[in-house]
C-alpha cells in the first residue's frame, strides 16, 4: 500500500512531508525533554519552535559540519555525527527561548534520544512507501544500437 498525493509524490514529500517531519521532531523533543533531566522545554510553542530551528540548522549547518569533520567521522565509524547533532542542539538551545540544555553531555544524550524517537516514528512511513519487486512494472528496454543489439547482449563470433 502506497499513500500518494496527486499521483506524483508519496506522503513524505512536499509540504505535507515537511510538516510531518516537524511534527515527528516535535514529538521527539517532548519525549527527550521528559526522559532527560538536563533538557527543559517550557511550553508547546517552544517545542514547535525548537523543532523548526533544529530542522533549519540541520539543513543549513549539518552538511558543512559533516564535510569539515569527515576524517574524524570516518575514524569513529560515524559516531561523531552524534557530536555534530549535539552541537546543533546546543545552538538551538541558544536560539530558542524556552528550550534549555544544561551541558554538552545532556545535548549528546538528547541527540541520541531524538535519533531513536525519529527513527521509530518514521519507520511505519518508510514501510508503507516501500515497493515490492513483484509490484514493479516490467522493464522496457528500447535502447538498441544500429544492429539491433541491446547494450546487454553478447555478440558471438
Amino acid at each position: 500500500m502506497k499513500i500518494t498525493i496527486n499521483n506524483t509524490s508519496n506522503f513524505y514529500n512536499g509540504r505535507v512531508g515537511c510538516l510531518t517531519r516537524i511534527l515527528f521532531l516535535s514529538i521527539a523533543v517532548m519525549v527527550g525533554a521528559k526522559l532527560l533531566p538536563g533538557v527543559n522545554v517550557t511550553s508547546f510553542g517552544a517545542v514547535l519552535l525548537t523543532a523548526i530551528v533544529i530542522s533549519i540548522l540541520n539543513n543549513l549547518l549539518r552538511p558543512i559540519l559533516i564535510v569539515i569533520t569527515i576524517p574524524v567521522t570516518a575514524v569513529t565509524l560515524g559516531l561523531f555525527l552524534f557530536v555534530i547533532n549535539a552541537i546543533i542542539i546546543l545552538m538551538a538551545s541558544g536560539l530558542v527561548k524556552g528550550f534549555d540544555v544544561d551541558s554538552f553531555g545532556s545535548a549528546l544524550l538528547f541527540s541520541i534520544v531524538l535519533t531513536a524517537v525519529n527513527y521509530l516514528l518514521e519507520w511505519p512511513n518508510k514501510y508503507l512507501n516501500r515497493q515490492n519487486l513483484g509490484q514493479q512494472p516490467p522493464r522496457q528496454d528500447d535502447d538498441t544500437d544500429d544492429e539491433g543489439f541491446t547494450p546487454y547482449e553478447e555478440i558471438k563470433d
